[in-house]
C-alpha cells in the first residue's frame, strides 16, 4: 500500500506586501526554499517571505484545484481567507 502524502496549498506575504500562492508536500521546507531565493521566480526579489494562510488537501489533484480557485480570487477574498485562518489559532 503506497504512503497516503498530504499536500499544502499555502499563501505568502512577500516583503513589499503582495501575495503569492503555492502547492507543497513539505511546507516547512518550501518556506525555507522561499526566503533563501530558490523558490518560485516571483517570490526571489520579494523576500522574505511569511506564511499567513495554509489548508491541506489529501492528493496533488485537490491542491492543484484548490490553489488554482484560491489564484482566481480577489486580494481583498485572499486577505479575509488570510485573516480567518490566523483567527482560528493557527500558526
Amino acid at each position: 500500500m503506497e504512503h497516503e502524502k498530504t499536500y499544502y496549498v499555502y499563501i505568502v506575504q512577500c516583503a513589499d506586501a503582495t501575495l503569492y500562492t503555492g502547492v507543497t508536500k513539505n511546507l516547512q521546507a518550501r518556506l525555507n526554499t522561499h526566503n533563501l531565493g530558490q523558490g518560485a521566480k516571483y517570490t526571489r526579489g520579494r523576500r522574505p517571505v511569511s506564511l499567513v494562510y495554509c489548508e491541506t488537501a489529501p492528493n496533488i489533484s485537490e491542491a492543484l484545484r484548490r490553489e488554482l480557485e484560491i489564484k482566481k480570487m480577489s486580494r481583498s477574498s485572499k486577505l479575509t481567507l488570510a485573516s480567518s485562518w490566523q483567527n482560528t489559532g493557527k500558526p
